[in-house]
């Protein structure tokens, strides 16, 4: 709700007097807290009062959901996704008028959309903003698949043949619409429950398919009579994802990008998870991507990342200098934004200002001023760090260093004595030196202000549940460059297939980190131009442990498997 406009509903109604109504309207906008949660919870405005002087502003009954069952026949008036997409709830049919509560009461835009979809003469009911959440959150947004009847990926395919076969027959516009809507929260349903991090909307010739990324790993959510069947209903599926991502439907030639905002129920508890849209003009039609960002199912915290005590003792000691350049590399996908994320969280104290660049900003963290970059409008990365540096930081994150502007200002900022975190895109640390001096920034410039680098990877873990030994072949032991005298009597293990993990023998994933610190000696060769090949040689004599190395450690720890190794490092 508007902080400005429920401050005035409260003076007007005589709650609180026009006074108080500044104060707290000023307290509010700095807490950056919605105001029901501000004034209420903290004690400012009894509960009772405050919603009562809402709904007597806007005509409408206050009632108290505390105890409320929302029976079946009661949430089938709205749909799913009308009830999602607005924020809805039932709560009485009387008369032929449906009451519903909304999380917003003031917002009459929703309720009017509500009237023309519904086609039902519909009133507001008041009630605390939490429990209709709550509630919206235990009737609709659940993606509990036990309690839908789906116990495997087979079955919830099953529903969707299901349901595109009825969007793709013979029915009227409004019917059709209905089904694609539910095909497109089931979708998204699943990749959400699935911890996917991508759902891909990808339109060909003869079919369309839809793929969620799990585990770093693209998975087909249609068989191939379904990926038919979405073909006949694919630009109503495309107008569905880019209407609740509020996109142009009527621009089909340009990409665009959006966000959806959902929110979920897991043990009992609402969770909001982002969805970030991006779509792109394809010869038979427009690509969507889905990009998942589950705070929920996100560890931004290094003692539950899986960080090996190694890394992380070095981590948590370079995170505390009081100036210069931290760098992690690697490639998309690899886990760059969580580290980088989990190193702020630990040194967000109230004595220390953080502030970040981010293209765009993926988790909202308490007490860091976070910016969201926006270069139609000129906002860049390097814009954006010059005004940083005059809004007094201790600490800065620069999202990603692009180009020789940034990462000289991000130089700078770090001699001048702020601490700076940023990412590359590099396949290890020393490639990170090599990367900024192809940029056009200067050995010396680079040697006087980096500290540390960090490449990492992320590999699947084998699956727990169908986990076993195994003799690896000559061919895998020469491929990771081992003979079997160094092997010795070292295990191998790999997954077999289960249930589980959907027979793919893994499930989830673990990170490994190369740890690069830049010492006197290696400063000394960045200044002397030493070539990429030769620092990595000097590096691993001074103790670096490789990709290689830490991924073959996870491998006889039985963490994951040849295969994983071989493929990202």
């Amino acid at each position: 709700m508007d902080p400005h406009l429920v401050l005035t509903t409260l003076a007007d109604q005589g709650v609180i007097s026009p006074s108080q109504s500044e104060e707290l309207l000023a307290a509010v906008q700095q807490s950056g807290r919605a105001p029901e949660d501000f004034l209420v919870n903290d004690g400012h405005v009894d509960e009772h009062a405050f919603y009562g002087a809402i709904a007597n502003s806007v005509g409408a009954n206050y009632i108290d959901l505390s105890d409320f069952e929302l029976e079946p026949r009661l949430r089938d008036k709205i749909p799913v996704g009308l009830a999602r997409l607005h924020r809805a709830l039932p709560v009485a049919e009387i008369d032929g008028t449906l009451y519903v509560a909304l999380s917003d009461p003031f917002d009459t835009e929703k309720l009017s959309e509500l009237r023309f979809a519904l086609n039902q003469n519909l009133q507001v009911s008041v009630a605390p903003i939490a429990q209709v959440e709550h509630l919206i959150g235990k009737y609709y947004d659940s993606i509990d698949f036990a309690a839908e009847g789906f116990t495997s990926l087979t079955q919830m395919r099953e529903k969707l043949s299901e349901l595109s076969a009825k969007a793709a027959g013979t029915m009227t516009d409004e019917e059709r619409a209905q089904y694609v809507m539910q095909i497109v929260d089931k979708l998204i349903d699943i990749g959400i429950n699935a911890k996917a991090s991508d759902i891909h909307f990808e339109p060909f010739e003869e079919f369309m398919d839809v793929r969620m990324r799990v585990d770093g790993t693209l998975k087909s959510l249609l068989t191939s009579a379904d990926r038919k069947a979405y073909r006949t209903i694919r630009s109503e599926l495309i107008s569905r994802v880019k209407i609740i991502s509020n996109l142009n439907i009527a621009e089909s030639r340009l990409p665009q990008d959006g966000r959806i905002q959902r929110t979920v129920t897991r043990n009992g508890k609402p969770f909001n998870v982002d969805l970030r849209v991006s779509t792109l003009p394809t010869q038979y039609g427009e690509s969507v991507v889905l990009r998942i960002l589950d705070r929920s199912a996100v560890q931004l915290d290094l003692d539950k990342l899986g960080v090996p005590e190694r890394v992380k003792k070095t981590l948590r000691e370079m995170i505390k200098l009081p100036n210069g350049i931290i760098i992690v590399t690697g490639p998309t996908g690899s886990g760059k934004t969580t580290t980088l994320y989990a190193c702020l969280r630990e040194i967000n104290e109230p004595n220390a200002k953080l502030l970040t660049a981010e293209d765009p900003v993926e988790y909202d963290i308490d007490g860091i001023m976070q910016v969201p970059i926006n270069e139609a409008i000129g906002l860049d990365f390097a814009r954006c760090l010059r005004a940083f540096l005059r809004q007094d930081p201790d600490r800065i994150l620069v999202g990603e260093t692009r180009d020789l502007e940034t990462a000289q200002i991000a130089i700078q900022a770090s001699l001048t004595g702020h601490l700076v975190f940023t990412s590359l895109h590099t396949n290890d640390s020393t490639g990170a030196i090599t990367r900024l001096i192809d940029m056009g920034v200067e050995p010396f410039l680079i040697s006087a202000s980096l500290e540390l680098v960090v490449a990492q990877r992320l590999v699947r873990r084998i699956c727990p549940d169908c986990i076993e030994p195994y003799e690896p072949t000559e061919d895998e032991l020469m491929l990771l460059g081992l003979s079997a005298h160094e092997v010795g009597d070292k295990k191998f293990f790999k997954g077999r297939g289960c249930d589980k993990c959907n027979n793919t023998g893994y499930k989830g994933r673990k990170a490994i980190f190369e740890t690069l610190r830049i010492g006197d000696t290696l400063r000394e060769m960045i200044n002397q131009r030493a070539p990429g090949v030769v620092l990595r040689q000097k590096a691993i004599e001074l103790g670096m442990r490789t990709l290689r190395e830490e991924g073959l450690q996870a491998v006889f720890d039985g963490e994951t498997s040849v295969e994983e190794v071989l493929k990202y490092t």
